[in-house]
């Protein structure tokens, strides 16, 4: 159960972390970016592999906020009831 919990925090923040970097770098170009008043010595693809696990981070941490705030994400299948009105 946990494994399953985890594929569903991290599968849809893989998902919004890929069309967030595309819609980002559709405006912004790797090669224009200046960190700490210097172009870094990245190639583009390089930039490219860090922001999108930049931006998969922050939508993962979202995620599992949003899990743990849910009414009855810890509760178990055994007797505890689980609130029906999310649904």
């Amino acid at each position: 159960m946990k494994y399953r919990r985890l594929i569903g925090i991290l599968w849809p923040s893989f998902l919004v972390s890929g069309l967030a970097e595309g819609f980002l770098f559709t405006f912004i170009q790797p090669s224009e970016l200046i960190f700490f008043g210097r172009h870094p010595d990245i190639f583009d693809q390089g930039i490219y592999t860090i922001s999108f696990f930049v931006i998969w981070a922050f939508c993962a941490t979202s995620s599992v906020l949003t899990a743990y705030m849910l009414p009855g994400a810890n509760a178990s299948t055994n007797n505890e009831s689980i609130d029906e009105d999310l649904l």
